[in-house]
């Protein structure tokens, strides 16, 4: 008699834990679309490139960052809350593995890993920024300081119609004012120092002149347009690469050519459900001001 109870006592506790464990299943947010959704929707990871980088140095100034006293000094408003990144490649790589995550980077980088947000309702292209419309864009610079003929050739064919094809087929706005290539069997061995953004079409530009001078040699070396600029003034490089303007100091020092115009992407994780956001959205999250997702999208 006593064990049929038992029994009994035991099959309703097992029954009762078991439904409890449903229960408790399913109302666990992790195991809701819905939640899952809103899951993104919270405290914003901002992420910024270093202090030197051509990139941050034009998104500052563009977005409305840098700050001038009476003395013409400037202060650069970036929160202090920023994760550092050293290159667009670990900027994407970061906003790729965090869904509250927010970045910036070249708009010729941008990939299928990310998600590149509307500015005021306008996209990131070439064809807004050569209309005016993308407010975010910068120029693609090359200096140099003593020019050597071979680098001189290198030079006109970036300019040429050859060098802005590549320009154009690489995503960038190009010059449409060119003429075209002649080549000279350029055997020079040179090196090419600076930004990050601007290297991965500085390959291509290389690549495409070695096809009409297949004994010229290009070190390219992304080191950060700050130091590209430095390496073409003390002549460890031949030429620098700079994703921003030059400085008052550096402008009497080296000589500029734009090579392309680009946009500036910000981007997020493609988790992320927001798409458009405005310049002043964008300024307030890079400085701290607005810190949740919630305050972004109105939720």
């Amino acid at each position: 008699m006593f064990s049929k109870v038992f029994k009994k006592l035991f099959v309703m506790v097992c029954v009762v834990s078991f439904t409890i464990g449903l229960v408790a299943c399913g109302n666990n947010p992790k195991n809701t679309a819905e939640e899952s959704k809103e899951s993104v929707l919270g405290a914003i990871d901002v992420i910024s490139r270093e202090d030197g980088s051509g990139t941050r140095g034009a998104f500052t100034e563009i977005v409305g960052l840098i700050e001038k006293d009476a003395d013409g000094n400037e202060t650069d408003l970036t929160s202090p809350e920023a994760v550092i990144q050293n290159s667009t490649d670990a900027v994407m790589t970061a906003t790729a593995n965090d869904e509250s995550a927010i970045g910036y980077i070249s708009l010729g980088s941008v990939n299928d890993t990310i998600k590149a947000l509307k500015i005021g309702g306008v996209e990131a292209s070439a064809e807004d920024i050569t209309n005016g419309s993308y407010p975010i864009a910068r120029p693609f610079n090359v200096v140099y300081k003593d020019i050597t003929p071979e680098v001189e050739d290198f030079l006109k064919f970036m300019a040429s119609a050859e060098g802005q094809k590549v320009v154009e087929e690489a995503g960038y706005v190009a010059n449409k004012e060119v003429q075209p290539y002649q080549a000279t069997n350029n055997t020079a061995s040179i090196t090419i120092a600076g930004s990050t953004s601007v290297a991965p079409l500085m390959e291509k530009l290389v690549e495409a002149y070695k096809a009409h001078n297949t004994e010229f040699k290009a070190d390219i070396q992304a080191t950060g347009s700050s130091s590209g600029i430095q390496a073409a003034i003390d002549g460890s490089a031949q030429i620098g690469m700079s994703s921003r303007e030059l400085k008052e100091d550096e402008a009497k020092q080296v000589k500029k050519e734009v090579i392309a115009m680009d946009g500036i992407a910000v981007i997020v994780n493609k988790a992320n459900e927001t798409s458009d956001i405005t310049m002043e959205q964008v300024r307030d999250i890079f400085n701290g001001k607005l810190t949740d997702w919630t305050e972004v999208n109105g939720k």
